[in-house]
């Protein structure tokens, strides 16, 4: 479902991604775990076309992101041609970016009705039921200042989930919230993984790394250090900079 190939990215003489490759099939859960700085959440971005790559390819549902080839040559897509693509892979950051203006349901259609022409009723219909399966049914008027930490990060993942995304992506869904909440997230993400979302998650909890991951990778310095069933890497890892990380854990 998503393939990284050589990729490469700088921000001026940074090198914030090194030569990094990595593949997800179809209806299983990545984990990337890995110390600040190490390019997990760019990762995230090139694959979301958030970010331009400098070298590589990233390939989602069979479709190279960001380009394409014609008459022999690659060339980079057209604005909307990404933003076509950037609909299949449903993205949710660590501090939800939600509309502050709008109300929870707004949130959650406003998407659906601007980029895939669904009528108001229709979103309004699907948002009924993303809220609900994330325990927010009674909160579709609500606005993002009546809600905590958790509730906020579960319609994030509702809005990502409306445009019926081939492939989720979360970017430390976790990291701004404090651990009574976290478990409400947690628990809508292990919900989605049982009903076979394909997901890549940057996250610095290992044990729910874990619990649901059928494959983790290990970050450093831009680079996969390591990578492998979580069995593996957690428990039994290969190389020295990976015990020594979940040592520090």
């Amino acid at each position: 479902m998503i393939e990284a190939v050589g990729v490469r990215k700088r921000f001026g003489a940074l090198t914030v991604l090194d030569d990094v490759s990595l593949g997800v099939p179809e209806s299983t859960v990545t984990c990337v775990i890995g110390p600040s700085g190490s390019g997990k959440s760019t990762l995230l971005r090139c694959i979301n076309r958030l970010e331009r790559i400098d070298a590589g390819r990233i390939v989602v549902d069979g479709e190279l992101v960001g380009y394409e080839w014609r008459r022999g040559r690659l060339y980079e897509r057209p604005r909307r041609a990404v933003a076509r693509q950037r609909t299949r892979t449903g993205m949710v950051f660590q501090n939800f970016r939600l509309f502050p203006h709008l109300t929870v349901l707004d949130n959650v259609t406003e998407a659906p009705r601007a980029l895939l022409g669904l009528k108001r009723a229709e979103a309004e219909e699907r948002a009924g039921e993303l809220l609900a399966r994330v325990g927010l049914g009674g909160k579709r008027a609500a606005r993002p200042h009546q809600l905590s930490g958790g509730e906020q990060q579960r319609v994030a993942i509702a809005r990502a989930l409306a445009m019926e995304p081939r492939a989720m992506l979360f970017d430390e869904p976790t990291s701004a919230l404090d651990p009574e909440l976290t478990g409400e997230v947690l628990k809508v993400v292990r919900e989605l993984a049982d009903r076979g979302m394909t997901m890549i998650v940057v996250t610095h909890e290992l044990r729910f790394a874990g619990e649901i991951a059928d494959h983790v990778v290990f970050m450093d310095k831009g680079r996969v250090v390591e990578s492998g069933p979580p069995e593996q890497v957690l428990a039994a890892p290969l190389h020295a900079r990976t015990a020594d990380f979940l040592a520090r854990g």
